[in-house]
């Protein structure tokens, strides 16, 4: 088919007014998909890395290049009145995660919200929210921080972007737990090194001692105390329930199993 010159410059005067869409390079390119997001935020949320730059607290995103550049002076200027959210050496917590086009926003121990935000933490995307446990973290001490890319946002996952964030955090595991241990009083370091939950450890020092539970149980005492079981061990064998009420564990216990699942002897853990 031929086409005149009045005909390609009406193409071209409806191309320039927005009329026709416009096929840029990059519109051909892959871009990330809901399975990379979900895989994003099941592998960074309530992840914890070690600083390694002084990192200000904010109101606005801190800009950080996915190049993993970062202008040090702009920085400092944006935390000037707020001071840091963390110094070299402190852990940080990924608390909130935010696609946003060509961008994506990280919310690093809490941002700067007010009140309790250990239970319940919103994430970014869509309307739905996932629960994590935010122990360790200071809600007074967040900021947020802008993972840019300047373009739609490229097939990611989790390592990724933590291989992006290596100038500035480090999120080696090895590295967090044993930074972590090293706060807790001696007898928790020596439970956790001996395997053992105990009284007064919060979430995130039963993880290290006994590692996820197989099951959770949430209820509400008679005194209107909400309580939450994490139970480990199967019939037929020793189960251990330890049991936190708010942030803390309050009791652990242990009892063996048979295989219909009742219990005997059950008696606290020392």
């Amino acid at each position: 088919m031929k086409f005149g010159r009045r005909t390609l410059g009406i193409a071209g005067a409806l191309l320039l007014s927005g009329a026709l869409p416009r096929v840029w390079a990059s519109d051909k390119e892959p871009r990330i998909s809901d399975d990379d997001k979900v895989e994003i935020l099941r592998g960074l949320m309530a992840e914890q890395g070690k600083a390694k730059v002084v990192i200000p607290r904010s109101k606005k995103p801190l800009p950080f290049e996915s190049t993993g550049r970062y202008d040090q002076n702009k920085w400092a200027e944006m935390g000037r009145d707020l001071g840091p959210a963390a110094r070299v050496g402190d852990l940080v917590q990924v608390t909130k995660i935010t696609f946003e086009g060509d961008r994506i926003v990280l919310e690093l121990n809490g941002g700067l919200h007010h009140g309790s935000w250990k239970d319940h933490v919103q994430v970014g995307m869509g309307t739905a929210t996932r629960p994590i446990s935010q122990q360790g973290a200071n809600p007074t001490l967040g900021t947020y921080l802008a993972l840019e890319f300047h373009k739609p946002l490229p097939p990611l996952d989790s390592d990724g972007i933590k291989r992006m964030l290596a100038p500035i955090m480090n999120f080696d595991k090895e590295t967090a737990a044993k930074s972590y241990l090293d706060t807790l009083p001696p007898e928790m370091q020596k439970a956790i090194k001996e395997k053992r939950a105990i009284e007064g450890m919060d979430r995130d020092a039963v993880l290290l001692a006994l590692g996820r539970p197989r099951l959770k149980d949430r209820e509400t005492t008679k005194d209107g105390v909400d309580t939450e079981d994490w139970i480990y061990g199967e019939p037929p064998g020793k189960v251990t329930f330890v049991t936190f009420a708010g942030a803390k564990v309050v009791k652990v216990k242990e009892a063996w199993a048979a295989l219909g699942g009742s219990t005997v002897q059950p008696g606290p853990v020392n």
